[in-house]
């Protein structure tokens, strides 16, 4: 700290929060990207990846945020290589997820970038689609068989905690930390290069 500034107000260290208590936390100064959470300090990681399980695009993030926020920032991250020259395209052809992203702003946002959804619809979704009868819209199309393919992303997580470091969160910043996924990135990568 330099000379002649004030310590850090008392404010800045809240507890834990309870469920529902409508506080909003930010990571404590000096642990970058550590959260609390129910279990403790943690880090959530945030990933694209294509088709051989290899990462394209990442976000590090503390605590236990959901998910759906950070989907178009983690999707507009990606950059995939053509085959030939030229610049590499910034929207993949299709985005397999989950139920967490079926929601109309993320469908909508896919259409409107020309990318195809494959994401299952949750029941309360289907359910009041259907309560309103014309008025509710059509259905988005949904292929089973597409859906299949999505065991990729949970495959290259896998992948990425085979590496010690970035299984166990043992760097402190979050600087080192990227520097970890970096490395383990590079290593899927070079033991599956693009042909």
């Amino acid at each position: 700290m330099p000379i002649g500034m004030p310590p850090e107000p008392a404010a800045d260290r809240r507890p834990i929060s309870r469920k529902g208590d409508g506080v909003e936390h930010k990571p404590a100064k000096g642990r970058e990207a550590l959260g609390r959470s129910r279990g403790g300090s943690s880090t959530k990681v945030y990933l694209v990846a294509d088709r051989r399980c290899r990462p394209i695009a990442r976000i590090i993030r503390f605590g236990q945020h959901g998910d759906s926020p950070y989907f178009r920032r983690v999707l507009e991250g990606a950059r995939i290589q053509r085959r030939g020259p030229g610049r590499p395209r910034k929207r993949p052809g299709r985005v397999l997820a989950d139920k967490a992203y079926s929601s109309r702003a993320k469908s909508g946002y896919l259409c409107r970038s020309g990318i195809k959804a494959v994401i299952p619809i949750k029941k309360d979704q289907q359910t009041n689609r259907l309560k309103r009868g014309s008025k509710g819209g059509r259905p988005p199309g949904f292929n089973a068989e597409r859906y299949k393919e999505r065991h990729t992303a949970e495959r290259c997580v896998n992948k990425m905690k085979g590496y010690r470091a970035m299984a166990l969160r043992t760097d402190k910043r979050e600087r080192i930390y990227q520097g970890t996924l970096d490395v383990a990135s590079i290593r899927i990568w070079l033991r599956d290069p693009v042909q």
